[in-house]
């Protein structure tokens, strides 16, 4: 029994290990403890955050939440509050609780809401079933139309093709669209491994400029003693082809059109992975950074979504397939829209390499 004791975790390594951020306010709202997961939302250390008034690093946007705070003896469950949070907005679960043996103290906790993570897995996949197992019977009679359109292409003069022409390479898009369905509703993930994460993001560079038809301006702002990630090489360089591209094409209007990739190290970000059945560490960050007009406010909640875009041609299915097969490598994508700088920012986390 004494063994068992001995080795069983102490409260403080137990707090540290939450997923979500937790943080102890004493009387004066003052912050006086902070968990790595806090530190990781707010983007701030606990060196820097102990002794500050929470109310004025969080900006909660209501009244009756400060007000709650300030009473003392109030409790609050708050989901999918819109926060402020330095100079980003996020959407958070909240929580509000006291404690008895301590009049006047708090414990609050905060958790990410957003970004795509509203369904879990196994009703992700459901519903994502459906449009692969519609795209796998398109494909057959789609074959028999491009078949028919190339028959009756030799049996015309040169000059009378254009319309078989049409035809033809029509169902050669409908066909890449279905490819891009059926790999959406995959329910097999792709193997991972360790691997160079610098290597994979100058692959996708590359690909982007070789295949972009005007200029554009591209920074990079590496962190070059990042470890190695655990990933699929393909599937990383896919995702980051698909966000670069995306960003290039969201500034291509403006008069200075600028891309920024940026890779970093950040502690305490945690995700549970269902499928694994414990929590992954995630950090290893890359942001991918345009200064376009951002994603309109109608779509922002469900850009992660299949055949949600904000594009006037878009199909609606980049950043759905993006989001799956980061979850496939265990990892996390979010969005945040910089309003006040003009910046609109796409932040995917992986787990490091042991």
């Amino acid at each position: 029994m004494n063994e068992i004791l001995e080795d069983y975790p102490a409260a403080q390594d137990q707090i540290s290990g939450l997923t979500f951020g937790l943080v102890l306010v004493g009387p004066d709202l003052t912050i006086r403890s902070v968990n790595p997961a806090a530190e990781s939302l707010i983007g701030k250390s606990s060196r820097r955050l102990l002794g500050e008034d929470l109310l004025e690093v969080l900006d909660f946007g209501e009244e009756g939440i400060a007000d709650r705070l300030r009473s003392g003896d109030a409790q609050l469950i708050a989901r999918g509050l819109s926060l402020q949070v330095k100079d980003k907005r996020v959407s958070v679960n909240l929580t509000i609780s006291t404690m008895q043996s301590h009049p006047g103290w708090r414990v609050v906790t905060l958790s990410d809401s957003g970004q795509g993570e509203r369904f879990g897995d196994e009703d992700r996949r459901a519903s994502l079933r459906g449009p692969a197992v519609l795209a796998h019977e398109i494909k057959n009679p789609l074959a028999a139309i491009r078949g028919a359109a190339q028959l009756l292409s030799r049996k015309l003069e040169e000059k009378d093709r254009d319309l078989t022409n049409l035809i033809a390479d029509q169902v050669d898009r409908i066909a890449q669209l279905i490819d891009r369905m059926q790999r959406l509703g995959r329910e097999k993930a792709e193997p991972v491994g360790p691997l160079n994460l610098h290597e994979a993001i100058h692959r996708a560079i590359d690909t982007v400029k070789a295949a972009s038809k005007g200029e554009f301006y591209l920074r990079e702002e590496f962190d070059p003693s990042l470890p190695n990630v655990i990933a699929n090489e393909g599937a990383l360089v896919q995702v980051l082809i698909n966000l670069i591209s995306n960003a290039r094409d969201a500034c291509a209007g403006r008069t200075q059109p600028q891309v920024i990739v940026r890779t970093r190290f950040v502690s305490g970000l945690v995700m549970n992975v269902i499928r694994l059945g414990r929590p992954v560490k995630l950090p290893i960050e890359i942001q991918i950074s345009d200064n376009g007009p951002g994603i309109d406010p109608a779509v922002q909640e469900h850009i992660f979504e299949p055949f949600v875009s904000s594009k006037p041609n878009g199909q609606g299915l980049g950043l759905a397939l993006v989001q799956k097969l980061v979850r496939d490598m265990d990892g996390r994508i979010s969005h945040e829209r910089d309003d006040a700088n003009g910046w609109t920012h796409f932040r995917v986390h992986l787990p490091m390499a042991k």
